[in-house]
C-alpha cells in the first residue's frame, strides 16, 4: 500500500512540475508578446491595409532603398492611396511573399515601383545570423503558406510562443524594466563641414564593404528568377511594375568596378526586355550624386531627398505620369 502511494505521489510530481512550468511560460508569454511585437515596429504599417488603407494605387517594394527613398505624403494629401512595402535587407523572395499576402489591397491598375540595387542579385545580409533574423520577422506578418522556406518550429518559438526564444529580453518582464524602446536615429541633412564629409566618406566605405567584399558571386540566378516572379505576379493582376534604381552618392558609386556595373545593367536590361517592363536608373543622377545634404548616408536619401526624388518621379516616369493624369 505504501509503495502504491509513493508511485502515485511520484506520478503526480512528474505531471505537476511540467504542467506548472508550461503554465508559467504561458502566463509570461502574454505580456512578453507586446515586448516582442515592439521589435518589429517597421512592419506595423502592414496593419493599416484593409483598415485605414484600401485600394492602393501607388506602391513600392524593395529593401532599405525602397523603405527610405519613397515617400508618399504629398500624393496622399492629393487624395491618392499609396503604400510602402519596403524593408531593410528585404529580398525579392519577401517582396513576392508580401504581395501574395496583401496583394488583394492593390488596385488592378496600381503602379508598383520595384527597386533594383547593386546587391539585389546577391544577399545584403552578411552572415547566417543576419539572414535568420531577417526571416524571423516575416513570421509576424505573413501566413505560413507565404513564408519562404517556412519552418514550423521557428513559427512556434518566434511568433506563436516568443517567450521560448526571449533570451536576455525576458528581463524586460521584471518590474520597472518595461521601458520604451530607443527612438531610431532620424535621417536628416548633415552639416557638411570637413569633419562631417570625412564621416560620410567613412560610412560610405563601410557600406561598400558590406555590399561588395567577401562575396562569392554578385549575381545569383535565383535572385534574378525571383525578380521575374515579382514582375510576373504584377502582370497577372494588371499591376504596372516599374524597375528603378534609386539615387546614390558619389561616395558610394566611385568604388564600384566598371565590370560590375556593366554586368549589373546588362542583367536588368535583359530582364526588362524579356518582361516588357521599363527600367529607370537614378544611381548616377547629377541632381543627387554630389548633393550630400539630400542623403542620410551614402546610398539612402533623407526626408528632404526622398521628397525631391518623388517630385522627380512624378515628372519623369511615364507610367506614374499616365496614372496621375
Amino acid at each position: 500500500m505504501k509503495a502504491r502511494k509513493e508511485i502515485i505521489t511520484f506520478i503526480i510530481k512528474c505531471t505537476a512540475i511540467p504542467a506548472a512550468a508550461v503554465l508559467l511560460l504561458y502566463l509570461l508569454n502574454i505580456p512578453y508578446r507586446k515586448i516582442d511585437d515592439d521589435k518589429y515596429r517597421d512592419l506595423w504599417n502592414l496593419r493599416m491595409l484593409g483598415n485605414q488603407i484600401d485600394h492602393v494605387e501607388i506602391a513600392n517594394v524593395g529593401s532599405s532603398h525602397g523603405a527610405y527613398d519613397f515617400t508618399y505624403d504629398e500624393l496622399t494629401r492629393e487624395g491618392y492611396s499609396c503604400f510602402n512595402f519596403g524593408n531593410v535587407s528585404q529580398t525579392y523572395a519577401y517582396d513576392l511573399a508580401l504581395l501574395k499576402e496583401y496583394g488583394e489591397y492593390l488596385d488592378n491598375d496600381c503602379v508598383l515601383f520595384i527597386p533594383v540595387s547593386y546587391f539585389s542579385f546577391n544577399n545584403e545580409t552578411v552572415n547566417e545570423s543576419e539572414a535568420q533574423a531577417l526571416s524571423v520577422k516575416y513570421y509576424h506578418c505573413l501566413s505560413p503558406k507565404n513564408i519562404p522556406d517556412y519552418d514550423l518550429f521557428t513559427d512556434i518559438v518566434t511568433a506563436r510562443f516568443p517567450i521560448l526564444s526571449a533570451g536576455e529580453d525576458m528581463i524586460q518582464l521584471l518590474p520597472g524594466k518595461l521601458t520604451a524602446f530607443a527612438k531610431e536615429e532620424e535621417g536628416g541633412a548633415p552639416e557638411m563641414d570637413e569633419a562631417a564629409v570625412a564621416e560620410f566618406a567613412n560610412r560610405a566605405a563601410a557600406r561598400f564593404d558590406r555590399h561588395f567584399n567577401n562575396k562569392d558571386t554578385y549575381f545569383l540566378p535565383e535572385r534574378e528568377a525571383q525578380l521575374r516572379e515579382v514582375i510576373g505576379y504584377c502582370k497577372e493582376r494588371g499591376i504596372t511594375p516599374v524597375l528603378i534604381t534609386t539615387p546614390f552618392s558619389s561616395y558610394y558609386n566611385d568604388p564600384v568596378p566598371e565590370d560590375f556595373l556593366d554586368r549589373f545593367h546588362s542583367t536588368i536590361n535583359q530582364i526588362a526586355s524579356d518582361t516588357g517592363v521599363n527600367y529607370y536608373d537614378y544611381s548616377h543622377d547629377d541632381r543627387f550624386m554630389e548633393n550630400l545634404a539630400l542623403f542620410s548616408d551614402s546610398d539612402h536619401l533623407n526626408e528632404e531627398g526622398a521628397d525631391y526624388f518623388m517630385e522627380i518621379l512624378e515628372e519623369e516616369i511615364p507610367e506614374l505620369k499616365e496614372f496621375l493624369r
